[in-house]
Parts: structure tokens; C-alpha cells; sequence
């Protein structure tokens, strides 16, 4: 599981702008976004750099971790 702290989310938009980047890399992810939180949580095959790419592709801000 890879779970990214997000920046920039706000809405019901975010959370499907977010979920289908993630799932055009994997179909068959799983994707969890907690807007209250500023999380996004992804059950994936795929790298989390890839899975980052995808979330600031988008224009969300996903911070270094720390």
C-alpha cells in the first residue's frame, strides 16, 4: 500500500480527477482519498513514483517525505 499526503485537494472533482490518473497506470488499483485529511491511499503494482507522477500530473502537490 502506498499512501501520499496531498495538496491542493477540495472536492468531489479531486477525488475523480486523482482516481482515474492512478487508474489509467493500473486499472486495477484501488484507490482511498481522504479529502479531510489530505491523503490519498492506493493498493497498486506500481511504483510509488509512478503513483506520485500521476496525483502532480493532475496539479496536486504531493510534499517530500519527511
Amino acid at each position: 500500500m502506498i499512501e501520499l499526503k496531498v495538496e491542493g485537494m477540495s472536492c468531489g472533482h479531486c477525488v475523480k480527477a486523482i482516481t482515474q490518473a492512478i487508474r489509467q497506470r493500473d486499472p486495477k488499483a484501488e484507490v482511498q482519498v481522504d479529502l479531510a485529511g489530505g491523503r490519498v491511499r492506493v493498493e497498486t503494482r506500481l511504483p510509488r513514483a509512478e503513483v506520485v507522477a500521476a496525483v502532480e500530473e493532475e496539479g496536486y502537490t504531493v510534499p517530500p517525505q519527511g
